[in-house]
């Protein structure tokens, strides 16, 4: 492990190791530890209790965040020429089909959320390879394959992220940026944790949500006490 800066070690030493802290005191420690001279993305860590190998405990899903994510979200609409001003009308940055059909073929993939329409999936089909691994593959499930173009692309301005759970259990997701007030904060991860907690697979047995943690682009971990996090 690389050597810890100054403002590094200061962080760690704010941070009491394996005390589990309310979500309202978290979030304003991370406020207080964070030193980076950018914005640093806020992210939550949720570890759960259940075996993402079998399709029944599979936990995957879309939330809208009340503050949104910080992010300037870059939207790429793939659709047939009549829905075309409809996408750039609702404030898409690229529209069109095989144009960037080629240019993703080509390895381009600059953008942060892929729109399109059913019509067009026989073609969007070929690109899962480059899409899938970097999670940009448009999915019925997450509302990003739709004829509503226009209301999918202003929810995903708006700040509806989707999440999924990885292969260790874990569900990981930016929920905002540091420059945002700890009351922020702490809205905008209540509304991704209860969202999972109420994503519970039938099939998942024992504790569920077996921890909960806090952490900035460099800041160590802030351990969340779930408890903290009130279920509506």
């Amino acid at each position: 492990m690389s050597k810890l800066t100054k403002n590094q070690k200061a962080a760690y030493a704010k941070v009491e190791p394996h005390k589990a802290y309310k979500l309202a005191e978290a979030a304003s420690l991370l406020k207080e530890i964070t030193f980076t001279k950018f914005d640093a993305s806020v992210d939550v860590d949720v570890r759960l209790g259940v075996d993402p190998r079998k399709a029944n405990q599979m936990v995957r899903g879309v939330v809208t965040l009340p503050h949104g994510t910080g992010k300037t979200v870059r939207v790429l609409v793939l659709c047939t020429p009549e829905k075309e001003a409809e996408a750039t009308a609702a404030g898409a940055d690229y529209v069109g089909l095989d144009e960037y059909v080629d240019k993703i073929k080509s390895g381009w993939t600059d953008v942060d959320v892929i729109i399109c329409t059913p019509n067009v999936m026989g073609k969007v089909g070929s690109l899962g390879r480059i899409l899938g691994p970097r999670g940009l593959m448009p999915n019925p499930k997450t509302g990003t394959v739709t004829m509503d173009i226009a209301k999918a692309v202003s929810e995903v301005k708006a700040g509806k992220i989707d999440f999924k759970v990885d292969k260790y259990g874990i569900i990981h997701t930016s929920i905002g940026k540091i420059s945002f007030t700890a009351d922020q904060i702490v809205e905008n991860a209540k509304e991704v944790i209860n969202t999972i907690i109420k994503l519970k697979p039938s099939a998942a047995k024992g504790a569920y949500v077996l921890s909960i943690y806090l952490s900035t682009t460099m800041s160590p971990g802030v351990q969340i006490d779930p408890k903290s996090v009130e279920t509506k």
